[in-house]
């Protein structure tokens, strides 16, 4: 039974090892996205101020796309946190 329990304790400590990698690698890598998108828009309006609506409205899109990735992965690294399907399998394993 300790075998078990340890166990749990182990695959809990793995988790919360891996949400915190998987929120934190998230939200660097959409931060320096939306930071270099933002810093080309910039470039791209001070070329061509004509285009400012057209490469605003794709710059949106694009932000809402890489904000989207980053949610996506916050909600598995959620799920693993709250839901994970890894202590069912230990405690199946341990009978």
């Amino acid at each position: 039974m300790e075998l078990i329990a340890q166990s749990i304790a182990h695959v809990q400590g793995l988790t919360a090892v891996a949400v915190g990698i998987i929120i934190g690698l998230g939200a660097l890598g959409a931060c320096i996205g939306i930071g270099i998108m933002g810093s080309k828009f910039l470039e791209a309006a001070a070329r061509q101020p004509e285009l400012i609506p057209a490469l605003q409205g794709r710059m949106f899109l694009l932000a809402g796309l890489i904000d989207a990735a980053f949610i996506i992965g916050m909600s598995v690294a959620l799920l693993l946190a709250f839901g994970n399907p890894l202590l069912a399998a230990v405690t199946a394993a341990g009978g």
